[in-house]
């Protein structure tokens, strides 16, 4: 009974040694454990806040400072920026000191061709004593040296009038591009087919279809041409004169009544005998008319008074014969 009991405790002090041996050791792992995964976590945490603060500091960036030739919108997508198509015209009016009428022309000449530019349209007009003292110049400038070229153009004389406007084609160009890129898939699928044609029938079909199709990337890449023309050259109308001279003043007294209307009188004639010389063929043509009329009339009359008198000699001779017999 003793060595039995002896036996029970002696398992009961192992157990609890083992207890306080193993215990400790389960802790420490499940502490151990514990803190990995905080860590685990924590560092996750620290990577995700890390990628988060460097995604705004890079949307921050590409807000502040933008690459070039791009924009972005509120989904951060990059688009292509168009750059704007604005046809440029100016109308100005300048009047130059007399006499240099011509040298003011050439000064606007020059100004277009050292900005690379050069003359579209001249026109000059002469006075009454034959000299020219009035004309237009119609010059064409690079899009970017429009306002130097007409600060240049201000100062050769006083200004009269200016007027610049504007036109907006980029809408219109952009839409020519769209146009154009799809008739260029439709010229590219036409190819193909062409190609894979087994028949003359199918070929004639596909060779009409993509005629259309080339005829109309022609016109396209025609008028924006023109429209690249018309924004890459701006047009400037330049109109110079010299100054209008005034009339003189007429005193009033009776010679100077007589040499006004002697005045009227000479412009009355002049335009007298402008207005015959101008109908004179018409005049010659109703004369010979007349003339004609004239002469059939005469010589009906002379007929008719032949005949008279014809009739009258065969009257009076049978009234002769009458009386003899």
């Amino acid at each position: 009974m003793n060595r039995k009991l002896f036996y029970v405790l002696l398992v009961l002090v192992l157990m609890v040694f083992l207890c306080f041996v193993l215990l400790p050791g389960c802790t420490s792992s499940k502490s151990a454990e514990s803190s990995a995964a905080t860590r685990e976590k924590l560092s996750s945490t620290a990577q995700d806040n890390s990628y988060t603060t460097a995604a705004a500091e890079t949307t921050t960036a590409g807000m502040v400072q933008p690459e070039a030739g791009t924009a972005q919108d509120q989904s951060g997508s990059n688009l292509p920026v168009i750059q704007p198509k604005i046809i440029k015209s100016a109308v100005v009016s300048v009047e130059v000191a007399k006499g240099t009428f011509e040298e003011s022309m050439v000064k606007v000449t020059k100004t277009a061709e050292l900005m690379g530019g050069y003359v579209s349209t001249t026109e000059s007009y002469s006075d009454a004593d034959g000299k020219l003292t009035s004309g237009r110049i119609i010059i064409r400038v690079p899009g970017e040296k429009f306002n130097t070229a007409i600060d240049d153009i201000k100062k050769a004389g006083e200004l009269k009038s200016i007027s610049i406007t504007g036109q907006d084609v980029t809408q219109e160009y952009v839409d020519l591009e769209s146009r154009l890129k799809n008739f260029v898939a439709q010229e590219k699928i036409l190819l193909d087919l062409m190609n894979k044609s087994t028949n003359v029938k199918d070929s004639i079909e596909v060779q009409k279809e993509l005629s259309n199709v080339q005829g109309e990337m022609e016109v396209i890449k025609g008028r924006m041409n023109y429209l690249d023309n018309l924004v890459g050259f701006s047009t400037v109308d330049v109109y110079i004169a010299e100054p209008a001279v005034a009339p003189p003043v007429n005193a009033g007294g009776f010679v100077n009544a007589v040499k006004r209307g002697v005045e009227g009188a000479v412009k009355v004639l002049n335009g007298l005998a402008f207005f015959l010389i101008a109908i004179s063929p018409i005049l010659v043509l109703a004369a010979i008319v007349l003339l004609i009329i004239w002469l059939s009339i005469r010589s009906r009359n002379k007929k008719r008074a032949q005949r008279k008198t014809a009739s009258t000699i065969i009257t009076q001779t049978e009234n002769i014969s009458e009386k003899k017999e």
